[in-house]
């Protein structure tokens, strides 16, 4: 997303014996010398835990919501090779199903035009390559409907962004009409029903704030939606569309009594957070909600909204989310990423139908030409084909089963895959601005007859670029040689295997660090 317009242990019960006062007296003194004792620090470090690791606690189905769709840069980027070599990467290990972009009716995809008489004039070429560059790499379009053409706009009103997109309303809501019924009729044609009735079709992108100049915002905004839902629905009503796409999670429970009361279609509820977002501008509250909890504190708003609405059953799409929406290279760009993302799943598991991670690459040119490799971009892979952290913490917790376990921990999740197997996520976080501590984590299994444990990781040692890059100097413009060094470096070496001993496994995840373990 969008800078430029925001601002900025477990527990032990022990039964209730009568024990004598001595003895209670004992046992405080000790743990109290113990707790201070810097050689126990020095043995287990300054965090240390128990987790119970039960084969047969309770569990429910564990759809894998985080990684089914990635955002992008805008429309007309998926052209570059660059693009599309990054998409094939991020397809490989994650297996996602949907990409979404801003910008398929802006003036460079050449949609729209208008001859010497204002009759429209459609060119759907450049919408061709784009879909079919999504499809042959096994990727289908969440088609967001954006932004105006030129000769189509009431008035010439540019974002401010680099490529400078027209926010205006519609000059003619009939042309507008026109406009969406021969798009979606040539998809419809060139793909067929059935493999166009498979993707989604969203209406605009953050109306709420300065990505729509309507006035005012709100009902302008319905005019928007009901004219392209309709539309779209009248070339064939098998096609999905939703909306409002808002930023800081707005307007959802007024969109759907809008819908209702006025009979418009719509088949998914869709917006989107970000983790720096403020507190007044998604809740209107002054509360000082961390980074780790807001994205999940604004899914379940949203949910709740949907499930309270005359209309509970429809799905809910976060189609945008990262920890950031700045440029924070300490952030998007680090080890960092692991642990927010991880509890994030953990968080927001039942909340949410898909959510889509803002974005796959760095491919991307909301504040221009990309100046230097890692610059805070919100992308899995920097410039140069350059895997970041990010990446490595998709590809790891790809591997977690379908079926979710209950641990006694907020720092791990439990699965188990279709062969019956194990596999934990733990992390261990801390905010970016600080260092940490590492953890020391006694893994005690139970209801389970796994021998070996398959360890693989994401921290300073694991899949980190940055410590290589700065000792290079930074380099604004890597040489050959030192983007091959970058790229070896972003490697996940092979798990480590370690043997459980007497069913219980001791790990120590460092500050800001991610590890998955296979159970076998």
């Amino acid at each position: 997303m969008e800078e430029l317009q925001r601002e900025a242990g477990p527990t032990i019960a022990t039964a209730g014996s009568k024990v004598p006062h001595f003895f209670v007296y004992l046992a405080v003194v000790v743990s109290t010398f113990i707790a201070a004792s810097p050689a126990a620090h020095a043995q287990v470090g300054t965090n240390s835990d128990v987790i119970l690791i039960d084969g047969g606690a309770p569990s429910h189905p564990f759809p894998h919501f985080w990684e089914k769709m990635f955002g992008s840069g805008r429309a007309i980027l998926s052209l570059r090779d660059s693009y599309r070599r990054d998409l094939r990467e991020v397809k490989q290990i994650t297996d996602f199903q949907y990409v979404r972009f801003h910008a398929i009716f802006h003036d460079e995809v050449g949609v729209y035009d208008e001859d010497s008489q204002g009759r429209p004039v459609y060119n759907f070429s450049y919408v061709d390559q784009i879909y079919d560059g999504l499809l042959a790499n096994g990727v289908k379009p969440f088609v967001e409907v954006s932004f105006m053409p030129k000769k189509l706009a009431a008035r010439d009103i540019l974002h401010a962004f680099w490529y400078k997109q027209n926010i205006s309303p519609p000059k003619d809501w009939g042309k507008w009409d026109d406009l969406i019924t021969a798009f979606t009729k040539h998809l419809v044609d060139r793909y067929g029903s059935d493999e166009v009735a498979t993707w989604y079709f969203e209406v605009w992108n953050e109306p709420n704030i300065d990505f729509w100049a309507g006035d005012p915002k709100q009902p302008s905004y319905w005019e928007l939606y009901d004219h392209t839902a309709r539309a779209i629905k009248a070339v064939n009503p098998r096609l999905r569309v939703g909306g409002p796409a808002t930023a800081q999670a707005a307007w959802a429970d007024t969109f759907i009594q809008h819908c209702a009361q006025e009979k418009v279609p719509v088949d998914f509820v869709s917006t989107h957070v970000y983790g720096n977002d403020r507190a007044q501008d998604v809740f209107g509250t002054d509360e000082n909600i961390p980074r780790d909890k807001m994205v999940c504190r604004a899914v379940k708003k949203v949910h709740d909204q949907i499930r309270s609405s005359s209309k509970p059953d429809l799905p809910l799409i976060w189609s945008e989310y990262n920890a950031s929406y700045k440029n924070e290279p300490e952030v998007t760009d680090s080890i960092y990423m692991g642990p927010w993302l991880a509890d994030t799943i953990r968080q927001c598991d039942g909340l949410v139908d898909v959510m889509s991670y803002w974005t796959f690459s760095d491919v991307f040119e909301e504040q221009g030409v990309v100046k230097t490799p890692l610059y805070g971009g919100y992308g899995l892979i920097a410039v140069d084909d350059i895997p970041k952290p990010a990446y490595d913490v998709f590809q790891l917790l790809h591997k977690l089963g379908d079926e979710r376990i209950s641990v006694n921990s907020d720092s791990a999740l439990l699965t188990r895959k279709n062969d019956g197997n194990l596999v934990l996520a733990i992390w261990n976080y801390a905010p970016p601005d600080q260092a940490g501590s590492p953890r020391t984590l006694s893994l005690r299994f139970k209801n389970t007859k796994a021998k070996v444990a398959s360890i693989s990781r994401v921290d300073h040692d694991h899949g980190d670029v940055h410590p290589i890059y700065e000792k290079m100097g930074s380099p604004r413009y890597p040489t050959q040689s030192q983007i091959k060094q970058l790229q070896a470096a972003a490697q996940l070496p092979a798990p480590e295997t370690r043997e459980l001993k007497n069913s219980e496994l001791m790990l120590t995840v460092p500050a800001h660090g991610l590890a998955v373990i296979e159970l076998k």
